[in-house]
């Protein structure tokens, strides 16, 4: 959500800012913009894309060597062109409102007490051209600035209330730059000889400029100048360097390019097949050890006695399946909780629990939070299953598994969710080891299957043109039905929330069993009806709920396996999977239901990759 790239340089780092800018697009936005110190400051912004804006760029021969730039995602104030980033001060006076201030600013995140400033600041004679919060913090910083914009920002960030993560300039000290971040991402990039700097709210936006990288702290204030920097933490004191060490990231090119793909979510279901091999890389037997961390994964394993997993969105539903194996197979009580709610109600903590966070970013808000309040009640043992090995959340957790997906810029979660189950898997094996409850031949059995996982992706994406085919039904319907029992009514969830995020089709999922306590009212001939139905204990339960269906003439679409005996017929039609996958099933079911909700939204003509009013790292709550 939103995206902040900055420089300081000796050369013209427009052209920078501008395809950093491309760099985060897949985190979603709905206006753009970029200011330099060109006599006094100067900026384009747009309500389009980011092309767009490069166009309006160059017409204007907007050049610089201190600049900002941002992809926003309105909070405060709608999408219009006054209230797009980056946002000036404006002086103030009688004639405030025309003459050019001297603070630029961008922001990430929110701040929940902008009204409370915002009059304090309108007393002082400030005026303000836009209704977001991030015109507040340009108007207050330069309502402290005596000549040092360091001392101006330090100043100013005890006054704000909420997340942010702040890239900041004024064109009285032309060759600056601060930055801050509290709740949201801010990386510093250390450029060419060290003689120019970058912030980005993602080390992505800074491909082909520059692989070295620090990662901020919370708390943390950065001040950048021509050939050097300085970080301060949040009590303000001086970080040595081996506090915030330059990291190399190789963050490569290629993961935002399309290839042979129409779209990047496409391209990312796809990929599926070499993320899970990945992830999997160097997993030889089932051991602690697999999860790293600043503990011993074995001693916690062995000490815990119930696991609480949080997470939001599609890594919900990850947990949601999980929770399935770690009670079947480790027999260790689990919740699973969406994140966003945890930390607003009455719980019950225990101090034997693990707490698993799940997370592609590893930065989003509502998780991170979370996981803190559970640490604020003596829940102390935390396990994340992150995609981002530099994150918050792999820094605040103890132990860690991280995913290897790779980059992934689709807004509709797809590789990531895959990689999760995999992930999740282990930790079930991994946990029900630690308990005595997993014998070598069935590690052995499990590994295999693990294994063998690429291959079997391979063959259910293969079966595209025929989900192809569903798609175009699909696409004229205004609703759909996703049913699932047992360990795939959380895959019934995520198919259900593919198609309503990219193609705009409401869609709900259900158990199936819950289909005569009040779904099945809904079902009509223009209701299609989604089944996911493997050849498990729970089948001819399944199949009884899908007769219900039929005689109530609704339209069924059945993912089946091939000994399940379902039959394709008027009103019935069947795609049949490669092979049964027991305990794993749930990785390959998901997959014709990514493809499903890819070619609907394709045959509906919608932004696939970027969804309306969505984002893929949500970093405010």
């Amino acid at each position: 959500m939103c995206g902040i790239v900055g420089a300081v340089s000796t050369r013209n780092i427009v052209p920078i800012l501008v395809q950093g800018l491309a760099r985060l697009e897949y985190r979603g936005y709905d206006s753009c913009g970029v200011a330099v110190v060109a006599n006094g400051l100067q900026r384009a912004r747009s309500t389009s894309r980011v092309a767009e804006l490069a166009e309006q760029v160059s017409a204007s021969k907007l050049e610089g060597q201190t600049g900002i730039a941002h992809t926003r995602w309105a909070t405060h104030g709608a999408p219009v062109v006054h209230n797009a980033h980056p946002h000036f001060s404006h002086g103030v006076g009688p004639d405030a409102a025309t003459r050019a201030g001297r603070v630029a600013l961008v922001h990430n995140g929110i701040i929940e007490n902008h009204d409370e400033l915002r009059a304090h600041l309108q007393a002082r004679g400030y005026v303000f051209q836009s209704q977001t919060d991030t015109e507040v913090i340009a108007h207050l910083i330069d309502s402290l600035y005596e000549g040092d914009l360091f001392e101006a920002v330090k100043a100013a960030l005890p006054q704000l209330h909420g997340a942010y993560a702040i890239a900041v300039f004024c064109k009285d000290e032309p060759q600056r730059l601060v930055g801050a971040r509290a709740g949201s991402p801010l990386v510093l990039g250390i450029g060419q000889d060290g003689q120019e700097h970058f912030l980005a709210s993602d080390a992505m936006a800074l491909v082909g400029v520059t692989d070295q990288i620090v990662y901020l702290d919370e708390g943390d204030v950065v001040d950048l100048q021509l050939g050097k920097y300085w970080l301060f933490d949040k009590a303000g004191k001086a970080v040595a360097s081996v506090q915030r060490p330059v990291k190399t990231v190789l963050a490569h090119s290629g993961a935002v390019e399309l290839g042979p793909y129409r779209h990047y979510m496409q391209k990312e279901i796809f990929e599926q097949p070499r993320a899970i091999a990945d992830t999997l890389e160097g997993v030889d037997g089932i051991v602690p050890e697999l999860f790293e961390g600043t503990v011993s994964a074995a001693r916690v394993f062995k000490d815990i006695d119930s696991i609480l997993i949080l997470a939001c969105g599609t890594s919900y539903y990850s947990g949601c399946t999980a929770k399935y194996w770690l009670e079947s197979m480790a027999k260790i009580p689990t919740q699973v909780e969406v994140a966003s709610e945890y930390r607003y109600r009455d719980s019950v903590p225990n101090a034997r629990t693990l707490v698993v966070t799940i997370t592609q970013s590893g930065e989003t808000a509502d998780t991170l939070a979370a996981l803190r309040h559970a640490q604020s009640l003596g829940m102390t043992h935390t396990l994340t299953i992150c995609n981002v090995a530099t994150s918050a959340m792999v820094r605040e957790c103890e132990l860690a598994y991280i995913t290897r997906a790779g980059v992934e810029i689709g807004v509709a979660s797809t590789k990531a969710f895959t990689a999760q189950l995999a992930g999740l898997f282990l930790l079930t094996l991994a946990l029900a080891q630690a308990k005595g409850r997993l014998s070598e031949a069935q590690e052995a059995r499990h590994l295999k299957a693990m294994r063998h996982l690429p291959t079997a992706l391979q063959a259910v994406l293969a079966l595209e043109p025929q989900v192809i085919a569903w798609a175009e039904d699909f696409a004229k319907m205004e609703n759909a039905l996703f049913l699932g029992r047992g360990l795939h009514y959380p895959i019934a969830l995520e198919g259900a929330l593919k198609l309503k995020e990219i193609s705009y089709i409401h869609a709900e999922a259900y158990p199936a069993g819950e289909l005569k306590h009040g779904p099945l009212a809904l079902v009509t001939s223009a209701m299609p009806v989604v089944t996911v139905a493997p050849n498990d204990a729970l089948l001819e339960k399944l199949k009884s709920n899908m007769h219900e269906v039929r005689a109530r003439g609704g339209v069924l679409y059945v993912l089946a396996d091939a000994d399940t005996r379902i039959e394709s017929s008027e009103g019935l039609h069947v795609i049949r999977m490669p092979e049964h996958y027991g305990e794993l099933s749930p990785l390959l079911h998901v997959v014709p239901l990514q493809l499903l909700a890819y070619h609907t939204a394709c045959a509906r003509g919608t932004d696939v990759d970027k969804p309306r009013n969505l984002a893929k790292s949500v970093t405010v709550e």
